[in-house]
């Protein structure tokens, strides 16, 4: 029977007092010390009256007493809210509207310490929100996920005993995680969680991060961190110029957005035979994941896909009829599993669109193939629509990425007079190379027809990215709009 949802890693800070849970600059807080935190948190929210029923809004940095901030939180049973940094001012006050209660700072958690200390006993109702995630807000107001502590509880990553292999892999690999990413993403916080129960350290880093990778996991010698696949590009432009010491990982994972199949094999080349993708959602929690086993088993072939699908999820591609079509034929990715989220808060309408049936649509467009391994080919809703034809973004992007001058390529639908749209391709360059855009466009002729040919093709080297880390082709758009 799973623990209640957070009592294992409550369990491993008890049993190991002694290890060091984080290093943050100077600092070295044991496992002991962080219960510590939370009891004293935990005290703080019960004497203002901060539990079920209740919202906290987490606008903290990163740090050892803002993780016990989160872990008190879940532990009285509150509606965790992580306010990402980057929004824009409306997508802030939008996040904040969402019925919160408190709004938590780095100076508050002192004060919200000295009430004592207080039993750190879950108390979160199964179906109550435990953690409202939002989205990035790509396009548009961020949408909030619903996740409940019971699927908090279902979910493996937070139950030792229930890890697959992978799993327990790559939390072996966490003796020294990076934590380079926000708290309010879930995937960075899980992966902190990760690293506890696997007996590792969480290194919080300090100084100037924009030197920080990939020479932060020389210095700190780092065994594992999770990225977004714009700084795992920024690991590979160093490397190929400079010789730096990475021989500390044990596990890299990628995260966040599709990576090109030639991208993954140099990372692998140039960093080690530790890269693992990751494929999942806000709504669906992990989906999928490609490890280093993966890629040693099926060879090649696997660095065009995100891994097998997790034992605990299940996998339909439907048509657009909402049938499941053939093993190996592409259509709309459909999940369904215990971490799914129950809706979008106040959405009924959007929540309506992706929960069908007790399937999360996500949009994604893919297939399974004969290995059983996952393909993703573009999302359904990112396409350009021409001359009443749609065009999905995702293929066009692919077939641009595989030139060795082409380091990430974006396509967007830009407005246009006479066809509605036109496919419009924004072109980050491999650091020294110059792309010859009449060879790119003659390699999408080549690949995907005439007709996929982007009609306008622009050089840039600076990619805006939304609060959680994604690029924002919204914004490129707008930036370069004339």
């Amino acid at each position: 029977m799973n623990a209640p949802f957070p009592q294992s890693l409550l369990d491993v800070l008890t049993e190991h007092p002694e290890r060091i849970a984080f290093e943050h600059g100077d600092r070295r807080v044991t496992n002991g010390q962080l219960l510590s935190l939370v009891r004293e948190l935990v005290a703080g929210f019960d004497a203002e009256n901060i539990g079920p029923g209740r919202a906290v809004a987490m606008t903290t940095s990163v740090t050892p007493e803002a993780f016990a901030a989160y872990l008190a939180a879940f532990v009285v049973g509150t509606r965790v809210v992580g306010v990402a940094p980057g929004y824009a001012p409306a997508q802030r006050a939008h996040v904040l509207a969402a019925d919160i209660d408190v709004v938590l700072t780095d100076s508050s958690l002192d004060e919200l310490r000295a009430h004592g200390e207080a039993d750190p006993e879950p108390r979160g109702k199964p179906d109550d929100v435990a953690r409202l995630v939002f989205t990035s807000g790509s396009t548009g107001l961020p949408k909030g996920c619903m996740q409940t502590y019971a699927s908090m509880t279902a979910r493996s990553f937070w139950q030792p005993d229930r890890w697959t292999p992978e799993v327990a892999a790559l939390a072996a690999a966490g003796s020294r995680y990076l934590c380079a990413g926000t708290l309010a993403s879930p995937v960075i916080f899980d992966q902190v969680v990760l690293s506890l129960l696997g007996g590792g350290t969480a290194v919080i880093p300090t100084g100037d991060l924009s030197r920080l990778l990939p020479y932060g996991i020389e210095k700190y010698r780092i065994s594992s961190a999770i990225l977004p696949v714009s700084r795992v590009n920024a690991i590979l432009s160093v490397l190929r110029t400079e010789q730096v010491d990475l021989s500390s990982l044990r596990a890299l994972t990628v995260s966040g957005s599709p990576v090109p199949a030639h991208r993954l094999a140099e990372a692998i080349e140039r960093i080690g035979p530790v890269m693992y993708n990751l494929y999942g959602q806000s709504e669906a929690g992990v989906i999928a994941m490609l490890t280093p086993a993966g890629v040693r088993e099926w060879g090649a072939d696997a660095l065009s896909t995100v891994g097998r699908v997790h034992p605990d999820v299940e996998v339909q591609a439907r048509d657009t009829e909402g049938n499941p079509v053939p093993r190996g034929e592409t259509g709309e990715i459909f999940v369904r599993g215990p971490a799914m989220m129950t809706g979008y808060w106040h959405e009924p309408e959007l929540t309506a669109e992706v929960l069908i049936d007790g399937w999360l649509r996500t949009r994604d467009l893919g297939f399974l193939d004969q290995n059983g391994l996952l393909h993703l080919v573009g999302r359904s809703r990112d396409v350009v629509i021409v001359n009443a034809q749609i065009y999905y973004t995702g293929p066009i992007e692919a077939t641009l990425g595989r030139s060795e001058d082409v380091q990430e390529a974006f396509v967007i639908g830009a407005p246009d007079d006479r066809t509605g749209e036109a496919i419009h391709a924004f072109i980050q360059p491999v650091p020294g190379h110059e792309p010859d855009l009449a060879a790119l466009a003659e390699l999408v002729r080549d690949q995907l027809g005439t007709l996929s040919v982007p009609a306008n093709m622009t050089i840039v080297h600076d990619v805006p990215q939304t609060a959680t880390g994604k690029p924002d082709k919204r914004a490129l758009l707008a930036a370069h709009q004339s």
